[in-house]
């Protein structure tokens, strides 16, 4: 069987969303720095969730590794760091049960369990837009040294990403209600056989009416009409009242005398 569409568009998006939301977590550049009091005007501070780099965009020199324990003791950075770190792991382990669910391989998938990883998914989803959303909220209010802040493009990313992975589980969930409503438009039904019993009555069969040709063809009785019949009776009346000896004898006028 073909595998159901709704799978085929979370399984791409869910690796898809996943790998944006690694770059977004591991790169240094939520934020950048511009015009720093008493540094080169070239110079360009990128900050991030794990590092701190400098670049300097006249010889494009890039160092990394440099400490601010003011800004990594922020409470959104504590936060930004458990819930993306949570939402790569959840949407790996979601990931995994999707495909389990899916089951490309086999003619008929489980609707329950994809249904499940879309919504391990989503739930992946959400985890990333959380502190992406409130980080770009409050990030020029977090400590720096110049008042020109700009969004960086990790925040980007990790809004791409946890759309996606949230578009990606929510149509994937729908085989949860899929497998709730008991409706497989992409199966066939099922049949049920019926035993037979053991002394199956004859089928009933509609009485057939001869026409009246076929019965006076095949009938050996002689056919009377009405008519007939009154001449019959006429004719058998008339019979009754004559005497009973046609030829009777005549009295004779001298027989009288005997």
């Amino acid at each position: 069987m073909r595998t159901p569409g709704i799978f085929i568009f979370g399984m791409v998006l869910a690796p898809c969303g996943w790998i944006l939301e690694l770059t977004s977590t591991v790169a240094p550049a939520w934020r950048t720095i511009n015009n720093i009091p008493g540094e080169s005007s070239d110079l360009v501070l990128q900050q991030g969730l794990w590092d701190i780099c400098k670049t300097f965009t006249s010889s494009r020199d890039i160092q990394c590794n440099q400490q601010d324990t003011q800004y990594f003791s922020a409470q959104i950075i504590q936060i930004a760091r458990g819930l993306m770190l949570s939402s790569l792991i959840l949407n790996l382990i979601a990931i995994g049960v999707a495909s389990a669910g899916v089951r490309c391989w086999t003619d008929k998938p489980q609707w329950t369990v994809a249904g499940v990883g879309g919504l391990l998914i989503f739930i992946s989803g959400v985890l990333t837009i959380i502190p992406v959303a409130w980080y770009t909220h409050i990030m020029t209010s977090i400590f720096s040294t110049s008042t020109d802040v700009r969004v960086g493009y990790c925040l980007v990313l990790g809004f791409i990403g946890g759309i996606m992975e949230v578009l990606g589980g929510l149509v994937m969930s729908f085989g949860l209600c899929r497998c709730c409503s008991r409706r497989n438009r992409n199966e066939r039904p099922r049949t049920f056989a019926v035993k037979p019993t053991r002394n199956p009555s004859p089928p009933h069969r509609a009485p057939t009416v001869s026409s009246v040709s076929s019965i006076s063809s095949v009938s050996s009785v002689p056919y009377y009409s009405k008519q007939s019949e009154m001449d019959f009776t006429r004719a058998k009346r008339q019979q009754d009242s004559r005497p009973a000896n046609s030829t009777a004898y005549k009295a004779r006028p001298y027989d009288t005398d005997l």
